[in-house]
């Protein structure tokens, strides 16, 4: 009998216990709860360009214009080589060969040659010699080219600056609300980083058709933002 009541307490105690574990205490919050969103920026002058230069050729045969492609695009490379571009920093874009058509009224297209293509991604770290370097690559046969693409370096360094600066408007915006509703800014609850954005004018670059004038790219300069949702505490 003894055994009996002992074991009908126990299976009475289950039940309590395992609403006691899904209990979860409710954190009471003796202030106003205050969420800022702030954007901080740093400003930067891009470093890297990233430039596609390539060769288009055009021959009777697809084996012609592959060739004449390759013998251009071999001096291309020649050049970026001999200009310090290192190996690391030239990449293979694009490869490409198309026939070419005539169209005439009601008869079928007529195949009247082949164009080949070959383009390489080329990083300069050297802005300043970038337009210098285009303008060879032209000389020895490069006749396709776009960009550039600029970016920072060390972008890492500009984006830790701009959290610093986020952090600093968001915890000046929370004063003010803070001074115009009477009370206090009494602690950070928590943050969160969103996504940033690099907006900025978009460098230009100009090239010239006289020989007497060297192509140029003009770096100008980019705004490196991140975004931070705050919650303070006001009292």
């Amino acid at each position: 009998m003894v055994r009996m009541l002992a074991a009908a307490a126990m299976i009475a105690a289950v039940p309590i216990a395992a609403a006691a574990q899904e209990a979860v205490p409710v954190a009471i919050v003796d202030g106003t709860l205050l969420d800022v969103v702030a954007e901080g920026q740093a400003s930067r002058v891009p470093d890297i360009a990233t430039i596609r230069a390539g060769v288009v050729t055009q021959a009777a045969t697809a084996a012609g214009a592959l060739s004449a492609n390759a013998a251009q695009m071999t001096r291309v490379l020649a050049a970026l080589k001999a200009a310090g571009v290192a190996e690391r920093d030239v990449q293979t874009a694009t490869i490409s060969l198309s026939p070419q058509y005539r169209y005439a009224e009601n008869q079928p297209p007529v195949i009247t040659g082949y164009q080949a293509s070959n383009s390489v991604a080329v990083k300069f770290r050297d802005i300043a010699r970038s337009g210098a370097i285009l303008d060879a690559l032209v000389r020895q046969g490069a006749n396709q080219i776009d960009g550039p693409n600029l970016s920072i370096d060390q972008l890492e360094s500009a984006q830790d600056e701009a959290r610093t600066d986020a952090v600093k408007r968001a915890r000046a915006r929370a004063e003010l609300y803070a001074k115009a509703l009477g009370m206090r800014v009494e602690r950070l609850v928590s943050l969160s980083e969103g996504d940033g954005g690099m907006p900025g004018p978009v460098p230009v670059m100009m090239v010239r058709a006289q020989a007497k004038d060297a192509t140029q790219v003009v770096p100008g300069e980019q705004q490196v933002g991140i975004n931070l949702r705050v919650r303070f505490l006001l009292k």
